[in-house]
């Protein structure tokens, strides 16, 4: 774990966006999963311009998955990690100290791709989807779209492929069949690939990207985490209207080419469907669904007390330090 962190911290494509040192600021490490075409939305928030009025000095640390950046968080190398919530809900069932303190993606962006010969997924029975790990967002995501099918997940094959680049270029390889991943890549899918459905249609309830931490954190150092979710509230406003800027940072950040048009699409989409909210809320009932969901695939083998998950406090105190 500490080698995978050294190694994200090292990444060059990040260097940019990382304040410079202040000996008068606080110290916060935060994980964001491997910059895409959405990017700049993950990053501008933490530009200097907004983490250091707030009083901190961020490093950023790219995770590959919620997994990761839940057992870097619980393991101490993260103060806190952005991702979708199910790992946490999952490990909060088992008695980890993890919180839930804002919802910045309370919508999905990625989509369900198959080759082009799939009409349904009961055409999946025996060929194989990609999956980042198991457990993560888009095993749940294809596992539950085959249950409301009625495609039993055993008759299909889940291949463990990392990012969604990987899994995209597994697609066009012809190695496997259909995957879960951005909808940014219809716009340079080959006619073999196609979007079959976009998950904010199929799952509305499932929140993408959520801001995590430990219930220790909040108890030691509240203030630093409220900080961050203003610098996060602030940075979003600007990125949800400023499309120039957010675009020019996530090609930057990707080394995207500039006729590549997947970062003004997922910013397009993002702002007309509501895939982003400034205002970082909590939805409960979201959350409740979301447990629903993990008990009924088998994730979890009991209910839990959701207000023990989701702890409002940080992002009161935020909404005070973010105007």
């Amino acid at each position: 774990m500490k080698k995978l962190l050294a190694l994200a911290l090292a990444a060059t494509a990040l260097a940019a966006w990382r304040p410079a040192l202040a000996a008068d600021l606080t110290e916060w490490r935060h994980g964001i999963i491997e910059p895409k075409s959405d990017a700049g939305f993950a990053l501008i928030p933490l530009q200097e311009r907004f983490t250091t009025p707030q009083g901190l000095h961020v490093t950023i640390v790219p995770v590959q998955s919620d997994q990761i950046g839940l057992k870097a968080m619980l393991s101490g190398d993260l103060d806190s990690y952005d991702g979708a919530p199910n790992s946490a809900i999952v490990a909060a069932s088992r008695g980890a100290d993890v919180k839930v303190v804002g919802c910045a993606w309370p919508q999905l962006v990625q989509g369900i791709f198959v080759t082009s010969d799939i009409q349904t997924l009961a055409d999946l029975r025996g060929k194989a989807v990609g999956i980042s790990q198991p457990g993560a967002m888009p095993d749940m995501v294809l596992h539950a779209a085959l249950k409301d099918e009625g495609v039993p997940a055993s008759e299909v094959r889940f291949a463990s492929l990392g990012a969604d680049a990987d899994r995209f270029k597994s697609m066009v390889a012809g190695l496997i069949q259909g995957a879960v991943i951005s909808t940014e890549f219809s716009v340079i899918a080959p006619p073999t690939i196609k979007l079959y459905k976009a998950l904010r249609d199929v799952m509305p309830q499932f929140l993408r990207g959520c801001t995590m931490t430990s219930g220790k954190t909040i108890a030691t150092r509240k203030e630093a985490i409220a900080h961050l979710i203003a610098a996060e509230m602030q940075g979003l406003r600007v990125a949800t209207t400023d499309k120039a800027l957010e675009v020019q940072v996530t090609q930057e950040t990707t080394h995207a080419k500039p006729d590549d048009q997947r970062a003004a699409y997922i910013w397009d989409n993002a702002t007309k469907f509501g895939d982003i909210d400034a205002t970082m809320p909590l939805p409960l009932d979201k959350i409740l669904w979301m447990q629903d969901l993990l008990l009924a695939n088998g994730s979890m083998t009991k209910k839990m007390d959701i207000s023990a998950l989701a702890d409002p406090g940080p992002r009161e105190l935020a909404l005070t330090y973010a105007k």
